[in-house]
C-alpha cells in the first residue's frame, strides 16, 4: 500500500523570505516528501540563505517544481487550503477544520494538495474558498498565527502520523502488553484480598486498573510493581518469550 506522504503535494504560494522555504524544505523531508512546488516565487528559491536553512534537504529547494497557478500545480488532486484567520472561508460555507480532522477525511489513498500561503498574506479569500476543506490551528488567541513552516508540521505530521507509527513500531514493545499488566492486576488482587480494612474490594481494584491504564507503563515499570506487589525477594519474571 501506498505511503500517504506518496499522496501529498505540498504548494507554497509565492513565497517571499528564502528562511522560510529552508525551514519548511526541512520539514518535507521530515515526513517523506521528495518535491515541492512553487508558485510564483518572490525570493531565489535556491538562494544562499535558503540553502543554508534547509539543511540536508537542499535536494528540495534544487528540484522543485515551479508553477504559474495554483490550477497548475494542484491538477489531478484535491485541494486542501491552510488559514490562520477562518473568517476568510465564510465563502466556502466555513468548510474549515482540524488538521486531525482533515487528514481522518483525506489519508485514505487520496492524492491532496496542500496549500501553503504567502509568508505575509497567506492565501486569498478566493483561493480559500476554492478548496474542498480548509486547515485552521488553533493556538493562543492573543498570538494566534503560527509561522508557516511550523504550521505545516503540525498539518504533515497529522496526515503521516499513522504510516510513522508503523514504522516505529518497535516502540510499542518497551509497553506493557495487556498479558502483563492483567498479571499484575491479579497480584494486586490478590494483595488486597484478605485486607478487612478494605470493604470496597472491587472498587479499589478498579481504580488502580484504571491508573495503571491511563499512565501506558513500560514493560520495566510494570515489571517492578509486580514484584512489589507479590512480596518477593527474588525477581519476577513477568515477560514471556514471543
Amino acid at each position: 500500500m501506498e505511503k500517504m506522504a506518496g499522496s501529498i503535494r505540498v504548494v507554497l504560494v509565492e513565497p517571499k523570505y528564502q528562511i522560510n522555504l529552508g525551514y519548511m524544505a526541512r520539514v518535507l523531508k521530515n515526513f517523506g516528501l521528495d518535491k515541492v512546488y512553487l508558485i510564483n516565487p518572490r525570493c531565489d528559491y535556491r538562494g544562499k540563505t535558503a540553502i543554508k536553512y534547509s539543511k540536508h534537504a537542499r535536494d528540495m529547494l534544487e528540484n522543485a517544481v515551479v508553477c504559474k497557478s495554483i490550477g497548475e500545480a494542484t491538477r489531478g488532486t484535491i485541494r486542501i487550503g491552510t488559514t490562520a484567520i477562518w473568517h476568510k472561508s465564510h465563502r466556502s460555507f466555513l468548510n474549515v477544520y482540524s488538521a486531525e480532522k482533515v487528514a481522518s477525511l483525506y489519508s485514505k489513498g487520496q492524492k491532496v494538495s496542500i496549500l501553503i500561503g504567502r509568508d505575509d498574506t497567506g492565501l486569498t479569500k478566493d483561493e480559500i474558498s476554492g478548496c474542498a476543506a480548509n486547515v485552521f490551528i488553533r493556538a493562543n488567541r492573543n498570538y494566534p498565527v503560527l509561522n508557516i513552516s511550523h504550521a505545516l508540521a503540525i498539518i504533515l505530521y497529522e496526515f503521516t502520523k499513522r504510516d510513522m507509527e508503523r514504522e516505529h513500531v518497535h516502540i510499542s514493545r518497551f509497553y506493557a502488553t495487556d498479558d502483563e499488566k492483567g498479571r499484575a492486576f491479579e497480584l494486586f488482587r490478590r494483595l488486597i484480598r484478605d485486607r478487612d480494612d478494605i470493604k470496597r474490594k472491587d472498587a479499589v481494584l478498579m481504580a488502580f486498573t484504571h491508573m495503571v491504564e491511563r499512565s501506558a507503563p513500560t514493560r520495566k515499570e510494570i515489571n517492578a510493581i509486580a514484584i512489589a506487589l507479590s512480596g518477593k525477594k527474588r525477581r519476577m519474571k513477568l515477560d514471556r518469550k514471543r
